[in-house]
């Protein structure tokens, strides 16, 4: 049977979540979990690949499992194995042709910046230190002219091929106290493309770009003005988003 399962890690430690040949990985790490609780090698594939270093709360992966008990003991088996970085939070019967990564219609993203003079040694893994004063509502402005289909070759590039147009549902900063997070829901992503944004929007924050600036760079497709892309450390991937 194929199985959907929901997973969270922390990605500090991986190569990210797809299978590396010299390093290691989210997806290999499950495979071999699968492998050990049902003595088989299992393929598992994602919605999508999360870069070296980056995290995820809600990752949506599935496989083809042959499973005679109930998919709470599958659950409960795979974390007993699952070293403390990786969980997987629920699991689900499938259709046969379902396929995470085509029939996702939208993912949600969250940057994390810590905004303070000094930095927090606690929080350090998932968050960035930002020590300089950032204007978080002009940080604002220019958030919100990437809602909307865009070409965004400014901030990074395709996994496959050459079509760089993407539509952004949702892209707004919020401020509590010295935490800074920055959502951004789209249809897809580009390679960096989240990293990318958020460095150009730092810019923004700091003065050093307008808003109409970084609209500039948004329609001009300028690579080489974007960025620079921010640590992958303060990203997480929240959620995959499915037709119901």
């Amino acid at each position: 049977m194929r199985v959907k399962a929901v997973v969270s890690y922390d990605g500090t430690d991986y190569s990210g979540f797809q299978r590396q040949s010299n390093a290691e990985s989210i997806q290999a790490v499950l495979e071999r979990a699968l492998a050990r609780l049902t003595g088989a090698a299992v393929r598992v594939w994602g919605s999508g690949r999360t870069d070296a270093g980056v995290h995820a709360a809600g990752q949506v992966i599935a496989f083809d499992v042959t499973w005679r008990h109930g998919l709470s003991d599958l659950q409960r088996g795979l974390n007993a194995l699952l070293p403390e970085a990786i969980a997987v939070l629920s699991v689900a019967e499938a259709a046969a042709d379902s396929d995470p990564r085509r029939d996702a219609r939208a993912r949600w993203y969250r940057y994390t910046i810590y905004n303070a003079p000094t930095r927090d040694p606690l929080h350090s893994r998932y968050s960035l230190h930002v020590p300089q004063p950032l204007e978080v509502a002009v940080m604002q402005t220019a958030a919100a002219m990437l809602v909307g289909w865009h070409d965004f070759s400014a901030f990074g590039s395709p996994p496959q091929g050459e079509n760089a147009v993407r539509e952004v549902l949702r892209a707004e900063w919020q401020a509590t106290g010295a935490w800074l997070t920055f959502d951004i829901v789209a249809n897809a992503f580009l390679f960096r493309m989240v990293r990318m944004i958020v460095g150009t929007l730092l810019r923004v924050g700091r003065g050093a770009l307008s808003p109409e600036q970084f609209a500039g760079i948004l329609h001009t497709r300028n690579r080489a003005a974007g960025g620079p892309a921010v640590a992958p450390r303060g990203l997480t991937l929240m959620a995959v988003y499915y037709e119901a």
